[in-house]
């Protein structure tokens, strides 16, 4: 095999709770994470020496390269296996950046996976989450994908029931708020949302989509509308355009909504205003090799 190229799905939260803040400065939380069909690219093919990463559309703002999770995922797994994975990779960039949809993640995951695949290296699912680990909390949930329950800092997972049927709209405003900002936010005034991850939990395993949609909840949005008044406004446009529910992603600023059918979904993000709008539903894997 000398190329392979992957699917890298994005993921919403549909409950986020905050249990508390450990001695190394981690939040420890409870969440319920799902994979969506909205998802990024990457392209990796077998090379002479070292990495080299070309990043598209162009002149989409990433970051230095050594920052990006592809690269880290790279330089993780090499470290891992104890020699080097000589690499041209290319990574096609659909997910909006800074929205909680686990985009950087999701790249990662595929990246891991991707190499695996490559070199035939032999590493089961939990030697790659345990890699990936290393780069981001949630990158073992973005290589493991479905519905889970994530708890510790969301890398301790357990597989949940995939819920019943329905689209997603997920919008982010133009402005963002970074994830240490949230949380320092959240931390001198810690406001908790309605409890959610029970909820949530008990609605998949029912199968009741009604019941999923009314519980979303996410206890970092209370202190993000404050920062990002946007994410206010999203949620309720989203209702307003006939979401059975909405709440903001992870650390956010992105929103989703959940609704019944994909006509609805598409109907409602027409009338949208924001700089990002994707209308997407429930995948049962992170990471499809193409």
């Amino acid at each position: 095999m000398e190329r392979v190229r992957l699917s890298a799905f994005a993921k919403v939260n549909y409950a986020l709770e905050v249990r508390g803040v450990r001695p190394d400065g981690y939040h420890e939380i409870s969440t319920v994470m799902q994979s969506i069909s909205l998802a990024d690219e990457v392209e990796i093919e077998r090379a002479e020496s070292g990495f080299e990463l070309t990043v598209e559309p162009e002149g989409i703002e990433v970051g230095p390269p050594e920052e990006n999770t592809v690269y880290k995922a790279w330089a993780r797994m090499g470290e891992r296996i104890g020699d080097a994975l000589p690499v041209k990779a290319r990574l096609t960039k659909k997910i909006a950046a800074g929205a909680g949809l686990g985009g950087g993640s999701a790249d990662a995951a595929a990246t891991l996976v991707g190499l695996n695949e490559l070199f035939g290296l032999g590493l089961d699912e939990a030697e790659l989450r345990d890699v990936g680990l290393q780069v981001g909390a949630d990158v073992p949930f973005c290589i493991a994908g479905g519905t889970a329950l994530g708890e510790g800092i969301g890398e301790v997972l357990s597989t949940l029931p995939a819920p019943p049927s329905h689209h997603l709209v997920v919008a982010k405003p133009a402005a963002g708020a970074e994830t240490p900002r949230i949380y320092g936010a959240y931390d001198e005034r810690p406001v908790s949302g309605n409890p959610s991850v029970a909820l949530v939990v008990e609605a998949l395993r029912t199968g009741d989509s009604g019941a999923l949609a009314r519980s979303l909840g996410n206890d970092l949005a209370p202190v993000t509308r404050d920062l990002v008044p946007e994410v206010r406004a999203l949620e309720e446009a989203l209702l307003r355009a006939g979401a059975l529910g909405a709440a903001m992603s992870g650390t956010g600023t992105a929103v989703s909504g959940i609704f019944a059918s994909e006509t609805e979904a598409r109907d409602a993000a027409d009338g949208l205003r924001a700089t990002f709008v994707a209308v997407c539903k429930p995948v049962s894997r992170g990471v499809e090799v193409l």
